[in-house]
């Protein structure tokens, strides 16, 4: 075990207990809550999500999940988002035709799927950057568990300053490429469940906690 302390954010979206067990097996010291305080405070905050784009985002909002998010990247408290927790924090989301806003902390809108049979649902590969974090010690056979109709299917951020570290962005691909993952400073997510992904999610897991 580690002293290392994860906030999963239970805003009403999402399998909380299903991420606590993943957590607690990888080695964090992890607590269910909405409390503002506690959230702010962790050493790690996971913010999960199920469901509709907008339905998350007025369930964030109603919890004041926006302002925790927003305050503890601005002070570079690590944040992970898992399936539609981290499609909220693109800057859009269409469903159905009906267009909704999200935290906007990458540019991207999130759009249903090209593919012959949705929703993606199963397992499948991922391509990672040589230097991930997320994925070190990862095989690039191993696959990682998949339940989702929508998807970021154009990266649109480009980094000019030199001296600003670019995100690092993880594709898959079903039907057409969308964003598996992103790794950009206290920033981490995954449109995938690592938390049901078995051996290869649990060390993703522990990657991200090791960086606590």
């Amino acid at each position: 075990m580690t002293d290392k302390k994860v906030v999963v954010f239970d805003y009403g979206f999402g399998n909380v207990r299903s991420a606590e067990r993943a957590l607690a097996r990888a080695g964090a010291d992890v607590e269910i809550t909405r409390d503002y305080d506690r959230a702010m405070n962790a050493d790690g905050l996971l913010v999960p999500g199920v469901g509709a784009f907008a339905a998350c985002m007025n369930g964030l909002k109603e919890a004041r999940g926006d302002w925790i998010v927003g305050r503890r990247l601005s002070g570079g408290r690590p944040v992970m988002g898992i399936c539609v927790g981290m499609q909220i924090l693109f800057a859009r989301g269409i469903e159905h035709g009906v267009e909704a806003e999200g935290l906007d902390e990458w540019p991207g809108v999130v759009e249903p799927l090209k593919a012959d049979v949705v929703p993606h649902m199963g397992w499948n590969t991922v391509d990672a950057p040589e230097d991930s974090e997320l994925f070190a010690g990862v095989g690039s056979d191993e696959r990682f568990y998949f339940v989702h109709s929508y998807a970021v299917q154009h990266w649109d951020m480009e980094v000019k300053n030199p001296h600003i570290r670019a995100p690092k962005v993880t594709w898959s691909t079903h039907g057409e490429p969308f964003v598996a993952a992103v790794e950009n400073g206290a920033l981490w997510a995954t449109q995938f469940h690592p938390e049901k992904s078995g051996d290869a999610g649990a060390q993703l897991l522990k990657n991200w906690i090791g960086t606590l």
